[in-house]
C-alpha cells in the first residue's frame, strides 16, 4: 500500500532494537483518512471471504480494526489487556508477550462477544514475533470460532512472526512489509 509505505519513509522513527515509531498518524496520533484507507485496503484483500467479526488486541489495533470493521459492514472487538496473574472464569483468555515493551500481558475477550462458528478477521498495527497475533489466534480457537485470516499493517519481514504465521497455514496479508531496517534507514520487501 503505496500512501502508507511514504508516510513510514516521512514519519516513522526508527528506534533500537528495531522499533518503528509511528506514532504520529498510526499510534497515538491517528490519521482517520489514512485508517479509512487501510480498512478499505482489508476489505479488498480478502475479497470473497464471509467475516462476522474483526478481532484485534488493545490498544493499537482498535482503530485499525474500527475501520475495517466499517468497510466490512460488521463490527469489530477488541482483547483487552490484564495482568498475566489476572484469572476470569467467563470468556477466553491467552498470555502474550508484547515484543515493544518486554512484558507479558493476559489477553482476555468475553464469550459474549466471540462465538462459535463466527468468521474472524484478526487485525494489527505490527507483526514482529507473532506473539499477539498467535495470542488471538488462540481466542479464536477457544471460542470454536474460524478464523479467516490476520491483516497486519506493518509487518517486519526480518523478524519471524509472518514466517510463524504463514507455516501454521494462516493467511496472512500485510500492507507494508519491511525487508530490513539499520539506525538510519529501511526498505520494503517487493
Amino acid at each position: 500500500m503505496e500512501p502508507l509505505k511514504q508516510r513510514i519513509l516521512s514519519e516513522g522513527k526508527i528506534l533500537p532494537n528495531a522499533v518503528l515509531k509511528v506514532d504520529g498518524f498510526l499510534n497515538h496520533q491517528l490519521d482517520p483518512q489514512l485508517l479509512d484507507a487501510i480498512g478499505e485496503e482489508f476489505t479488498h484483500r480478502f475479497v470473497g471471504e464471509r467475516i462476522d467479526k474483526v478481532l484485534t488486541v488493545e490498544a493499537s489495533g482498535i482503530a485499525i480494526a474500527v475501520f475495517t470493521a466499517k468497510a466490512l459492514g460488521v463490527k469489530a472487538v477488541f482483547a483487552k489487556k490484564f495482568p498475566a496473574s489476572k484469572h476470569f472464569d467467563q470468556g477466553y483468555s491467552a498470555q502474550v508477550i508484547s515484543y515493544t515493551k518486554q512484558t507479558t500481558h493476559l489477553i482476555h475477550v468475553d464469550g459474549a462477544y466471540l462465538k462459535p462458528g463466527e468468521r474472524v478477521l484478526i487485525v494489527d498495527d505490527f507483526l514482529a514475533n507473532g506473539e499477539a497475533a498467535m495470542g488471538l489466534v488462540n481466542l479464536v480457537n477457544q471460542a470454536q470460532a474460524e478464523l479467516v485470516g490476520v491483516g497486519i499493517v506493518i509487518e517486519k519481514g526480518f523478524q519471524p512472526g509472518g514466517q510463524r504465521l504463514r507455516e501454521a497455514g494462516i493467511h496472512v496479508e500485510s500492507l507494508a512489509i519491511i525487508a530490513q531496517m539499520s539506525e538510519n534507514s529501511l526498505d520494503f520487501a517487493p
